[in-house]
């Protein structure tokens, strides 16, 4: 009975559909998140009959028959379109509008790539994300500072106490890639690159279709409540359906044995 293992991955294919979603849904006010879809293959189908001239009654079949064998998940695709801005009023908080990442440095060296600018000062005067990781190149803002501005273009400018014109201290790039969607996430609003994705090309804000920084404000989250509601629902019917296939099969089945009582 195909039916039986096939509605069976149905269900499983369903089941991943909801872990997605509920991942969307519980990253709905994590700022820069981009959300995610699921997406399915068809599996391989048993051919019972070709579509092909009957030489015995001279009759040509227009098709053949032909019984799938289920799916299977083949890919999570991450949507990248930008999320609502939002006003902070803090000086260390930064939006990117447009494509780009801020780069950080771990802390065995390599590079990650963040869509949240919600920037901090560490005990050293460095810039660093919510979880610690320093911005690439490193920014370090000098004691004795009353006022931080940061420029549309990612420049970085301080005032002293005392003084009257601001003086430059660093400048914030931003990477690109050809394809985002490949790049790997690996928690704490970071990414990695990938072969998928290509590797990074590095440039400042506004240069090379790069996106502006605009202090203050903040990127949220891209997931839309109500359209994740809806694929919640329609995953939901998707999966009770199967669920009655496999019942259905097995009372097919049932039915069979019984047949010689």
């Amino acid at each position: 009975m195909r039916a039986l293992k096939t509605a069976a991955l149905g269900m499983t294919a369903q089941q991943l559909n909801v872990d997605v979603i509920a991942n969307n849904l519980a990253n709905v006010n994590t700022t820069g998140y981009k959300k995610t879809t699921i997406e399915f293959q068809d599996l391989l189908y048993e051919t019972m009959q070709t579509g092909n001239r009957d030489g015995r009654k001279g009759n040509e079949n227009p098709s053949g028959i032909q019984i799938g064998l289920g799916n299977r998940p083949i890919a999570t695709f991450r949507s990248f379109s930008e999320g609502t801005i939002a006003e902070t009023g803090n000086s260390l908080d930064v939006a990117i509008t447009g494509k780009g990442f801020l780069q950080v440095e771990l802390a065995d060296g390599n590079l990650a790539y963040t869509r949240d600018g919600s920037l901090k000062v560490n005990a050293e005067g460095s810039l660093v994300t919510n979880s610690g990781v320093r911005i690439s190149p490193d920014i370090n803002i000098p004691e004795n500072v009353k006022g931080i501005n940061i420029s549309q273009n990612g420049i970085v400018s301080v005032l002293f106490n005392g003084e009257v014109e601001s003086q430059e201290i660093g400048q914030i790039e931003l990477a690109s890639f050809m394809n985002p969607a490949g790049l790997e996430a690996t928690g704490g609003n970071l990414y990695v690159a990938t072969e998928a994705s290509g590797e990074p090309l590095y440039g400042a804000p506004g240069e090379d279709g790069l996106g502006l920084l605009y202090q203050g404000y903040l990127e949220k989250s891209n997931v839309d409540v109500a359209t994740e509601m809806i694929n919640l629902i329609v995953a939901q019917r998707a999966y009770e359906i199967n669920a009655k296939a496999v019942k259905t099969a097995d009372e097919l089945m049932s039915m069979a044995n019984n047949l010689k009582r």
